[in-house]
């Protein structure tokens, strides 16, 4: 029985099993690169050809709208690209195809598997940043660059990205698989166009009663925090008020995700 014992292999470290996970996941990606690109970039594709290149043919919108536009474009692309990474292969998992049930058998605790999840959306998400960018200045011909906001506009990224992986989180083990449809109309329509990613929050003034909805939000004040940082000229949310309703509002969510993880976990 010593030698048994001797013998036997370590049992990984939670940090290795988190590691071996991740990169796992990551692997995946890559070999879906093309997929994962079709899901992140083509939305927003047509959203800025439409609202930036089409209608400003039509004179219905300025050529200065498309530099407002862009920033709001790339927070929702994050924003939306950590939560959908997170929500759908959660909900799945957890229905389906119980791929779940293997993660859980990692030495890991519990929640480290939900965190794992959410840093990988919250990668996903800055890779779709990325690549936002080029995209941008095929459509528009020139993208507004504001040097010196390059700081705030990273930190408003991953902050925002955390809150949508967080948001993904809870959506996942609350919604059930026959209520997916539902919860894309219900919920993340509604997210889609109160984030003040088409238009700048200061400009809803004559609309006090949306201007307050707006701000249940969090999307808007990543749209703010990314606008402000690219281009300050336009009004916006204070950069420190956005930053904080980001952590705010990531803070709650997180801790509403991995409580409603743990629960689904044990049943």
């Amino acid at each position: 029985m010593t030698a048994t014992l001797e013998s036997a292999p370590p049992r990984p470290s939670a940090i290795s099993a988190f590691t071996a996970i991740l990169w796992r996941d990551l692997f995946v990606t890559g070999k879906e690169i093309w997929v994962f690109l079709a899901q992140t970039a083509l939305q927003p594709l047509f959203m800025l050809f439409v609202f930036a290149k089409v209608l400003n043919a039509g004179g219905f919108v300025s050529e200065e709208y498309s530099h407002l536009l862009l920033p709001g474009i790339v927070a929702l692309t994050a924003f939306l690209t950590a939560l959908q990474t997170v929500a759908l292969p959660l909900v799945m998992e957890f229905s389906f195809t119980k791929e779940i049930e293997d993660r859980l058998l990692a030495p890991l605790p519990t929640w480290a598997v939900a965190v794992e999840k959410m840093v990988l959306a919250v990668l996903r998400s800055l890779v779709s940043v990325v690549i936002m960018f080029p995209i941008g200045f095929l459509v528009l011909g020139t993208v507004s660059w504001n040097a010196d906001g390059v700081p705030l506009m990273v930190v408003a990224l991953l902050l925002g990205s955390w809150v949508g992986a967080a948001i993904g989180l809870t959506l996942g083990t609350v919604v059930q698989p026959s209520r997916i449809s539902i919860m894309f109309a219900v919920i993340l329509t509604p997210l889609m166009f109160t984030g003040a990613t088409q238009y700048p929050w200061k400009s809803l003034d004559s609309m006090a009663w949306f201007q307050v909805v707006t701000l249940f939000n969090p999307l808007t004040y990543l749209s703010e925090g990314v606008r402000a940082a690219a281009v300050p000229e336009v009004p916006h949310i204070a950069p420190w008020i956005s930053l904080l309703a980001l952590l705010g509002f990531g803070a709650l969510f997180t801790t509403t995700g991995l409580v409603g993880f743990a629960r689904r976990a044990v049943t």
